[in-house]
């Protein structure tokens, strides 16, 4: 591979205007793809063949139900007042008028309508369900705008507006994200010492993320995409992006200060980093495309598409990154070494000493002491997690109309409202069969009313609403979903079904948690077997992959510290506390396992390296860490800021994935790669590196580039 990629970058130093036009061909080809092929996102989550989910899709097919988007305008009379009143009727009814001409809008109902009144038991609060015929994620910013605008216009009502219309996508690029990326532009700039071979750097990584996202956006047009895919995919793929650039940049340097020409610095900067950058975009493409094997179709997309993005942002490490290099030249070391004599440029080894030397020399020097602290911080910070609760009912942010509007509705009309369960049932006669089995519903214990049946146009099917007393993100109404779903499992003369958010929230977890030990199994057994590739080794893997499981473990910890108790909820900007995202866990296990075998990859490759050539297993460690440390620390700092950038303004889930992306890149950079795994290796000596005679056949993953030393004048030569 080694072999490949140096004839790869020195043909890209080569032919580096036409590698140059094509990627931004690419680019501006997937920007007009964008804005002419792009379709809505879905903001829901649902498992084809989960019973939550086939009873939606028989619903939508028997009642007609479904088709635009709704809101609900909730309306509140003043104290000692109520909404019946002529005075404030008459209100209410100007304001479904108005609400009924709004742009998109098809129909507003009568709160007070007398054949289907929505006001509660007290008359203080009524609320109007608005239709649009765009449907659900189609709603335009400017439809929301005039609806919101509507609540204000009523004097002396309190007047919100909640529900699936009223949503806005996720949007990225706004000043927080902003923030980050400038963040990273200044550890590029102090690690480079050059502010234009930074702003390089993060020229060519955007140029690969802006082709990734903007794949993704073409694919909504064609298929059913969840509105985080594209942030995701974003944000993942501007911080590998960053990362494999500088990796290759590095090396580049280091290459031009022992003498070798542009041409020779570039193609083994590529044969040999890019080595490296291609192995690990490796993991991490196994670990996020590994999502497909849990069969929830929204994940497999999630998981595919980040996975493209990384793919890209490899490519482009490994061509355009050496076609630009080409440009610069030598350029890209400081001016006083520009033109010192070849090979005669400090900085071509690593200094003995130094911060990164001290460290090294202090984590290899109380190996014991650093790895136990290593191993009892990460695990007491991960304590947190066995408290975790998972959902995926999400709360809107809690100064917005929709949480004021869910207020409303949850005090006017009990807290169960805003999370309604749905009972199914079809036979032959469905709703008498129905209608007998309210009183086994209301046993359930935990509900607040159970509506009459209401049959189909033929009466082969019925449904009835089930309203809990308990909110819809709480344990309360989960238990309640699973107790319905067992006191109606033998119900003569029907079959029936239970759904609602809460039930498709009940049905994904359970899911999630069936598919997490096969998922674990397939993404570490693949990338144990690439790492023994790349090491030669059956420990250094071993303890990486242990290092990732505290890696987890803290991070996830600490998320739930913070969104779940509220632990520094001010320092993230967090509205209120509740559940984690239902695909918290899992995606975090996904993209992080894959990032962590990056930093693994790059760190000990170098180690790997030094004690190839001769080193014995101590001083190779010191060797391979003073090299790569200080382009790791760089690399985890920049991704650091690119996913802490998406925590500050986040909306929904986003927030507390990126809050746990970000803390576990600390983590994992700082205390495992850093301490725990050179305090392991330091401690293991010579047996680090030992492996059976049976595996000695395998291939070798060449990512140290022991061959370009090799054949290099044979390389040099064929590339000329």
């Amino acid at each position: 591979m080694a072999r490949l990629l140096y004839r790869l970058g020195f043909g890209a130093h080569r032919r580096r205007l036409v590698v140059v036009l094509l990627w931004l061909l690419v680019l501006g080809g997937t920007a007009f793809g964008a804005v002419t092929l792009s379709g809505p996102t879905s903001g829901s989550f649902s498992i084809p063949g989960q019973e939550s989910t086939t009873a939606l899709d028989k619903i939508s097919d028997e009642f007609g139900a479904g088709g635009g988007a709704t809101a609900r305008v909730v309306v509140q009379a003043p104290d000692g007042q109520q909404v019946t009143s002529p005075e404030n009727a008459a209100k209410l009814a100007g304001l479904v008028q108005e609400l009924s001409t709004l742009p998109g809008v098809t129909s507003a109902t009568n709160p007070l309508d007398p054949r289907a009144p929505t006001v509660n038991a007290d008359q203080d609060v009524a609320y109007s369900t608005v239709t649009y015929e765009a449907a659900v994620g189609e709603v335009t910013e400017a439809q929301r705008t005039a609806l919101f605008d509507a609540t204000r216009h009523v004097s002396g009502l309190t007047v919100e507006a909640t529900g699936e219309a009223t949503q806005a996508p996720p949007h990225v690029g706004g000043p927080a994200e902003v923030i980050g990326v400038v963040i990273a532009l200044l550890v590029l700039a102090v690690t480079y010492g050059s502010l234009v071979l930074a702003g390089m750097n993060l020229l060519t990584a955007s140029v690969g993320v802006g082709i990734g996202a903007l794949g993704v956006t073409i694919a909504t047009g064609f298929m059913d995409l969840q509105s985080t895919t594209p942030i995701l995919a974003a944000m993942l793929g501007l911080a590998v992006g960053i990362d494999y650039a500088l990796f290759i940049i590095n090396r580049y340097r280091q290459e031009l200060r022992r003498g070798r020409d542009v041409g020779d610095a570039i193609g083994t900067a590529v044969g040999t980093a890019g080595s490296a950058v291609v192995t690990a975009g490796l993991t991490v493409v196994i670990a996020l495309a590994g999502l497909a094997v849990v069969g929830i179709p929204f994940l497999t997309q999630m998981g595919v598409a980040a996975a493209l993005t990384i793919v890209v942002a490899v490519l482009v490490a490994v061509t355009l990154v050496p076609a630009v290099l080409g440009y610069l030249g030598r350029r890209v070391l400081p001016r006083k070494e520009r033109d010192a004599p070849a090979g005669d440029v400090v900085g071509a080894e690593p200094r003995e000493g130094g911060f990164f030397g001290g460290w090294i020399g202090a984590v290899t020097r109380n190996r014991v002491v650093a790895l136990l602290l290593a191993v009892l911080g990460l695990g007491a910070i991960a304590v947190p997690v066995l408290s975790m609760e998972t959902t995926l009912v999400a709360a809107p942010p809690a100064d917005s109309s929709q949480a004021r509007a869910e207020r409303l509705l949850a005090d006017g009309f009990g807290e169960g409202f805003n999370g309604p369960l749905v009972v199914l049932f079809e036979g032959d006669d469905a709703a008498a069969t129905a209608a007998s089995t309210v009183e086994t519903i209301q046993g359930a214990g935990d509900i607040a009313l159970v509506t009459p049946p209401v049959p189909n146009a033929d009466g082969t099917a019925a449904m009835l609403t089930v309203i809990p007393q308990s909110g819809p993100a709480t344990q309360a109404t989960e238990q309640l979903v699973t107790d319905l779903r067992e006191r109606l499992a033998d119900v003569d003369g029907a079959t029936t079904y239970v759904t609602g958010a809460t039930a498709v929230s009940v049905d994904v977890a359970v899911a999630l948690d069936e598919a997490m030990p096969i998922y674990l199994a397939l993404v570490v057994g693949l990338a144990l077997v690439l790492l023994v590739l790349v090491f030669r080794s059956i420990l250094v893997p071993l303890v990486g992959v242990l290092g990732f499981l505290l890696t987890i473990g803290a991070s996830l910890g600490a998320t739930v510290a913070v969104f779940q108790w509220g632990w520094l909820a001010d320092a993230v900007n967090l509205d209120g506390t509740g559940p984690l995202l239902s695909l918290t866990p899992i995606l975090m296990v996904g993209i992080l396992f894959g990032l962590a075998m990056d930093y693994q990859i790059f760190l000990v490759s170098r180690m790997h390296e030094a004690h190839h050539h001769g080193k014995p297993p101590l001083a190779a460690i010191h060797t391979g860490f003073r090299q790569a440390a200080p382009v790791v620390v760089a690399a985890a700092l920049i991704m650091f800021s690119v996913f802490a950038g998406f925590v500050p303004a986040g909306e929904g889930p986003m927030k507390s994935i990126a809050f746990a992306l970000a803390i576990g890149i600390l983590f994992d950079a700082f205390v495992v790669r850093m301490v725990l795994v050179p305090a392991a290796l330091a401690l293991l000596g010579e047996k680090a590196w030992w492996l059976p005679k049976w595996l000695r056949r395998l291939p070798t993953l060449d990512v140290e580039g022991a061959a370009l030393e090799e054949d290099r004048g044979e390389l040099v030569d064929a590339g000329r």
